[in-house]
């Protein structure tokens, strides 16, 4: 094969579509302008106006002339009324007014009866000033009394809760004791206990014995046992140092 039939041009079919779109892009635009130029050539429309004759004026109106006034007639005049004379009054004078009767002049009091006067108003407020120191002294001692009960209830208020409480702590601490035997009566041993704010026991003294040593030895023994011990319902009762009495036939 020759170079010259390699080289070739080859036919180009996009050419004839080319042309009839640009043919059919020119045709729409060619109907556009048209129309246009027709529509803007349109003649104006044109407004017709008939014109009419005014009417003739009104005629005037009929002025009718002022009838004459009827003529006047005179009232008759009244006759003069007779003057009435009025009667004379004659005045009376006043009667003359009474003198005023001289008022009494006021007495002084004699000299004794104005030192009786004086002397019973000084009684009656001494007797006064005596009935109000009265009430008042009344009403201190009646106040003391008051005062006293309260404080008595109290105390026997106090002393009844500490005794409770008491109660709770010899029943806690007789619950450990181990009874030694042989032990005849019902003697009694005292023991001084020291606590803290939580019930437990600091120390343990001994202060009085029962006479058998077996048995306060099994007492101190519960005692420490019994550790914390209970507190009291009210706080305020609390006791650092108890008291404390025990005795073998104790329940």
């Amino acid at each position: 094969m020759s170079t010259l039939a390699y080289f070739k041009a080859r036919p180009d079919y996009a050419l004839g579509r080319a042309f009839l779109l640009a043919f059919a892009v020119h045709a729409v635009l060619i109907v556009f302008m048209f129309i246009g130029v027709r529509m803007q050539n349109r003649p104006d429309e044109t407004v017709s106006v008939e014109l009419w004759e005014a009417p003739p004026p009104p005629p005037p109106p009929v002025v009718e002339a002022p009838k004459p006034p009827p003529p006047k007639v005179e009232a008759p005049k009244p006759e003069p009324e007779p003057e009435l004379k009025k009667p004379e009054i004659v005045e009376k004078a006043p009667p003359p007014k009474p003198k005023p009767k001289p008022k009494p002049e006021a007495k002084a009091p004699p000299r004794d009866d104005l030192e009786k006067l004086l002397l019973r108003e000084q009684v009656a407020m001494e007797q006064q000033k005596l009935n109000e120191e009265r009430r008042q002294i009344d009403e201190a001692r009646r106040k003391a009394e008051s005062e006293k009960t309260a404080r008595q209830l109290a105390a026997k208020a106090t002393t009844r809760a500490l005794a409770q409480w008491t109660d709770k702590i010899r029943a806690k601490i007789r619950g450990n004791i181990t009874m030694p035997p042989d032990i005849s009566g019902n003697p009694e041993a005292i023991f001084d206990v020291a606590l803290l704010p939580t019930g437990e026991i600091l120390s343990v003294t001994k202060r009085k014995s029962s006479g058998y040593a077996a048995y306060d030895d099994a007492v101190e023994r519960a005692i420490y046992k019994s550790s914390a011990l209970p507190l009291p319902d009210q706080p305020g009762l609390f006791q650092r140092n108890l008291e404390l009495r025990f005795r073998p036939q104790d329940q």
